[in-house]
C-alpha cells in the first residue's frame, strides 16, 4: 500500500487549501482514510477521519472550518480546509487504515501565514 498526499503550501490566514490523498495497491472496501498534522514540537495529532461506512470525526480544533471527503472508487480521500489559522501550520500526513494495520503518507507542509 502506498499514499501519495498532495496540496500543501502556503496561504494567509483566512485562505484555503486543498489536500488529496491517492492510495494505491491492495485497499480493501472497509477501512478508514483520515488526515494527522504534526507542528514543530508537539505530537501528531488527529484532523479529520473519515470511514467507508460513511461516519466521520474531527478535531475540535478544525470543526466547522475543514471537511474531509472521500471518492472510494479512486481510494482518494480529501481535506478542504477553509479559514485556516496560523496554529494550522504543520505536516499534513495521510493515513489508511486497514485490518488494523496504519499506512502512511509522505506528509504536506501547509504554512498559515498571520
Amino acid at each position: 500500500v502506498q499514499l501519495q498526499a498532495s496540496g500543501g503550501g502556503l496561504v494567509q490566514a483566512g485562505g484555503s487549501l486543498r489536500l488529496s490523498c491517492a492510495a494505491s495497491g491492495s485497499i480493501l472496501s472497509l477501512n478508514a482514510m483520515g488526515w494527522y498534522r504534526q507542528a514543530p514540537g508537539k505530537q501528531r495529532e488527529l484532523v479529520a477521519r473519515s470511514v467507508s461506512g460513511g461516519s466521520t470525526n474531527y478535531a475540535d480544533s478544525v470543526k466547522d472550518r475543514f471537511t474531509i471527503s472521500r471518492d472510494n472508487a479512486k481510494n482518494t480521500v480529501y481535506l478542504q480546509m477553509n479559514s485556516l489559522k496560523p496554529e494550522d501550520t504543520a505536516v499534513y500526513y495521510c493515513n489508511l487504515e486497514q485490518w488494523s494495520r496504519n499506512y502512511w503518507g509522505q506528509g504536506t507542509l501547509v504554512t498559515v501565514s498571520s
